[in-house]
């Protein structure tokens, strides 16, 4: 199918850039697929929309500050690094080589240093190892106050906001640009569907008897990255680590064996089960692995 199929035009005012005052008042289309009756109302109502012994399925990856803000060492020229996908750490966690996008690239040969600092004084250097297609570039970081790469990045790195948010990040973003059952650090987006829930969406679906039960799929470049090919089946994702607990594929099974629905929240949890499904003949199996699913 050619890629100029899904054009279509999307006015720049209808493309939110910031969240609702309120988390949880975003809305909600709801289709009857039996009758195909729409009612159009809002996400806290959600729970209503299923009934007792549904399973929702949520993605529990947990967004990290990947935008790194920095200069070149010696010579003081801005540079962004973004991280991308860990390749190897020390033991002690002080070093990481990341596969990284570099700004401006051009600029930054095998060799180029790199500094990082917190309140003026510097906590995280880095050096480009390899030039790679597409702005990548594969870097080691290493802090020097003796601190793990992770704590530092989480200290001073941005959130890395989606292309079409149009503004730089702000510090209330680490709390809104992340859901309220995140638990396991590692993806450079958010899961956006699951954005939307709150703690009393959760409390609502339990007192319904709709189960909700997690995955793990940590979003990768992939949902940044442009397509390239002409043809959407040509358009290749990026692989991204998911994992699924023994208890998810448990409760999943046995809704499946009584008739019950099994909702997907978001695409990330959608190619999470497929593949899954898809690696053992169509049933669930708990584990971890790889996925590049496009949806």
């Amino acid at each position: 199918m050619d890629v100029r199929e899904f054009a279509f035009l999307l006015p720049p005012e209808l493309i939110a850039q910031e969240p609702p005052a309120v988390r949880g008042s975003s809305r909600l289309l709801h289709l009857n697929r039996s009758t195909g009756a729409r009612v159009h109302t809002t996400i806290d109502q959600f729970a209503t929309c299923l009934d007792e012994g549904d399973v929702v399925v949520l993605n529990d990856t947990k967004v990290f500050p990947a935008r790194l803000r920095g200069r070149r060492d010696p010579s003081g020229g801005a540079l962004e690094c973004f991280l991308v996908n860990r390749v190897s750490s020390e033991a002690a966690g002080t070093q990481e080589t990341w596969q990284a996008l570099v700004h401006p690239g051009q600029k930054l040969p095998p060799g180029a240093r790199m500094a990082f600092d917190d309140d003026g004084s510097d906590v995280l250097q880095g050096e480009v190892l390899e030039r790679h297609f597409h702005g990548r570039r594969l870097v080691r970081l290493w802090t020097i106050d003796g601190r793990s790469v992770t704590e530092v990045v989480d200290a001073i790195g941005h959130v890395p906001l989606p292309p079409y948010i149009k503004r730089d990040d702000r510090v209330d973003d680490r709390d809104r640009y992340q859901t309220v059952f995140a638990r396991e650090r590692g993806s450079i987006a958010a899961p956006t569907a699951g954005l939307h829930f709150t703690p009393q969406i959760l409390e609502h679906l339990e007192s319904r008897g709709v189960v909700a039960v997690y995955i793990t799929l940590h979003v990768g470049y992939g949902t940044f990255q442009p397509v390239r090919a002409e043809h959407v089946e040509d358009h290749r994702l990026e692989p991204e680590h998911y994992e699924v607990p023994e208890r998810t594929v448990a409760v999943i099974e046995a809704a499946r064996s009584r008739g019950k629905r099994i909702v997907a929240v978001g695409t990330t949890t959608t190619r999470t089960l497929e593949a899954v499904a898809h690696e053992h003949g169509g049933r669930l199996v708990a584990g971890a692995g790889a996925t590049d699913v496009f949806i």
